[in-house]
């Protein structure tokens, strides 16, 4: 055989008859993921924020590598907010799952906040509306159809991702991208921690509310129980009416989530329903704070089947 650069079309095929092996035929639209670390979408005060970046790759539907060319098919994309306490995040640690977005035809955006050792409330969801206009800005580079994003968050990314469909700042400062839109097509929550306006949102905090909980650490350090307007600016049913503008949204949780009360999905499906938007929510019995049983294949079917009536 010559040695060159073979075209993958012209090179000749292994073919031979060898005895007691098994062949097994492939299409090329077998779909892995490509995995793209830390890239940089924004740098506020000197602090860098970057995004783990997963690719659908296929050999009928190849991605080039970064800076080799744009790539010449695209896909939907769902830009995934890791949840964290709103503390330093661990964005790898949750990747084998949603690389399995990746592996249905997403693309997906793994967003690093900022903390609220370094900004509070409202910094995590302006991040998120940054990432998802970074992702348009440079969609031909990462295969992205701009037209169809979608976003996700698991525990405070899910509080992250629902905020980030009420929070319409596209006007402010805030935006990075001047020009560019942060608008979502439709939102997966999963478990997410949006309510901290009844006595045991978090069942097993014990400094729940305090200024050195979680959530009030996020808020700046105060005392939420007696900031009741804190309080209620970080639950987010308490920012919904008729007249919020949000994305159709799909909820999972446990019934048996020690970390964050099933009650918080339930009271925002209910007051996203009363006000008349779109809410799912499913609850998955016997389900602690994520696991495994949130990336099932049931529970991803649903997620596929609702991410395609609402990306197109």
């Amino acid at each position: 055989m010559e040695l060159k650069a073979w075209e993958y079309d012209e090179f000749p095929e292994f073919s031979e008859d060898v005895p007691g092996v098994e062949w097994l035929d492939t299409t090329g639209n077998e779909t892995g993921a490509r995995y793209i670390p830390n890239v940089e979408y924004e740098c506020i005060d000197g602090v860098s924020r970057v995004l783990q970046i997963l690719i659908p790759n296929s050999r009928n539907a190849k991605v080039p590598r970064p800076g080799q060319g744009p790539a010449a098919h695209s896909y939907p994309c769902v830009v995934y907010v890791q949840g964290s306490a709103w503390m330093r995040q661990d964005v790898y640690g949750n990747l084998p799952n949603i690389a399995r977005l990746a592996d249905r035809g997403y693309v997906v955006a793994v967003v690093q906040y900022r903390d609220s050792s370094v900004a509070g409330f409202p910094a995590p969801v302006q991040d998120a509306r940054n990432a998802i206009r970074f992702m348009r800005v440079h969609a031909t580079e990462y295969a992205v159809d701009p037209t169809r994003v979608a976003v996700m968050g698991d525990s405070s990314g899910g509080h992250t991702a629902v905020y980030s469909g009420i929070m319409h700042d596209d006007d402010t400062p805030a935006n990075l991208f001047p020009g560019t839109s942060a608008e979502m097509s439709c939102i997966v929550n999963l478990y997410g921690s949006t309510d901290l306006d009844f006595e045991d949102s978090n069942p097993s905090t014990p400094n729940h509310n305090m200024p050195d909980s979680p959530e009030g650490m996020e808020m700046g350090g105060i005392n939420l129980n007696r900031n009741q307007k804190a309080r209620e600016l970080l639950t987010v049913r308490r920012n919904i009416s008729e007249a919020t503008q949000i994305a159709p949204v799909l909820t999972f949780h446990g019934t048996k989530d020690r970390t964050v009360n099933t009650r918080c999905s339930v009271l925002l499906h209910q007051r996203l329903q009363e006000t008349g938007h779109d809410s799912t929510l499913y609850l998955l019995r016997g389900a602690d704070h994520g696991g495994p049983e949130f990336w099932s294949p049931q529970v991803l079917d649903i997620v596929d089947e609702f991410l395609q009536k609402h990306l197109g």
